[in-house]
């Protein structure tokens, strides 16, 4: 979101004397956004709209702490990339992300919880060279971040974990999870985000990706998928039906909740009218609202 640079005068200075900005961010759709809004358009509301906290989890520090071990762990030399050269990066991984987000050592309520924390985190990194060898791989990116604007004007930005190219030019898509794989039937959810992915890197480099890779870390298994031009033709269709269903509610304000068992993990539960709460005022849709000194806004 924009933030507003405020002045300490008076008056609005001159158009010389006014700091360089860069411009707004336009509104785009990522992968957990539209899934968010496809689960529940309140949920997506509440997200990318209102921008509300929501308390953060182990799983999610976990999941950050991980990544950022191996994202390390590639710019190493390949004969350093083992489990004692991972293992020995988990603390200071740690200590970054604490130092980043003090919050999250509320999360242990002790040095025990904290260990034993650490400890499983570091048999995910185990799990992770039984799926396999880092010492013969070398990715083109780690935690690339990529964006394209489809032919419509949607703008599709997001973070790849990973992205390897082999020497005769086929790429891969690699994500890591730290949770366990799903079963079939949520497959295709599962799937959903390295379609987006996909998607994106064909639309951007005009190049299809071979395989998409998800590394499930807590149970040691991987799903690989091959997509085809023509299944990425209709996913960009359904991106733009949910990106048009948003830009609907978003003229409006109408995100209406979608209650299932997944509202008992929900921060927003106590606000949400499904559940009887009162949802804060609608702030209007980014690029349209004003900030408190008359600028319009846009969140990314």
């Amino acid at each position: 979101m924009a933030q507003s640079a405020r002045s300490d005068h008076p008056t609005n200075p001159s158009p010389a004397e006014q700091p360089q900005q860069d411009p707004p961010r336009r509104p785009a759709l990522s992968p957990s956004r539209a899934g968010d809004f496809k689960q529940c358009p309140l949920l997506y509301r509440f997200r990318a709209v209102d921008r509300l906290p929501e308390t953060p989890t182990r799983a999610q520090a976990r999941g950050t702490v991980v990544h950022s071990v191996l994202e390390k762990l590639f710019e190493l030399p390949a004969d350093q990339r083992d489990r004692d050269t991972a293992a020995e990066l988990l603390a200071p991984a740690w200590r970054e992300l604490s130092a980043e987000q003090p919050e999250l050592a509320e999360l242990f309520t002790g040095e025990p919880e904290l260990t034993d924390w650490l400890k499983s985190t570091g048999e995910l990194l185990e799990s992770y060279f039984e799926l396999e060898d880092p010492q013969r791989i070398e990715p083109e990116a780690c935690e690339r971040r990529v964006e394209t604007e489809l032919d419509s004007g949607l703008v599709l930005r997001g973070f790849i974990d990973r992205v390897d190219v082999a020497p005769t030019g086929e790429v891969r898509l690699v994500d890591y999870k730290t949770g366990s794989a799903p079963r079939q039937l949520n497959e295709a959810k599962a799937l959903f985000q390295m379609k987006f992915y996909a998607l994106v890197l064909w639309r951007s480099r005009g190049e299809l990706p071979r395989q998409l890779l998800l590394m499930y870390l807590a149970d040691r298994q991987s799903l690989a998928y091959t997509p085809d031009e023509a299944e990425l033709n209709g996913f960009e269709r359904t991106l733009e039906a949910v990106w048009q269903a948003i830009l609907r509610a978003g003229r409006t304000g109408d995100f209406r909740p979608s209650p299932s068992r997944l509202c008992g993990f929900c921060d927003f539960k106590p606000i949400c009218p499904a559940h009887g709460g009162t949802p804060p005022p609608y702030p209007g849709w980014p690029g349209t609202r004003e900030d408190s000194e008359g600028r319009s806004t846009s969140d990314g």
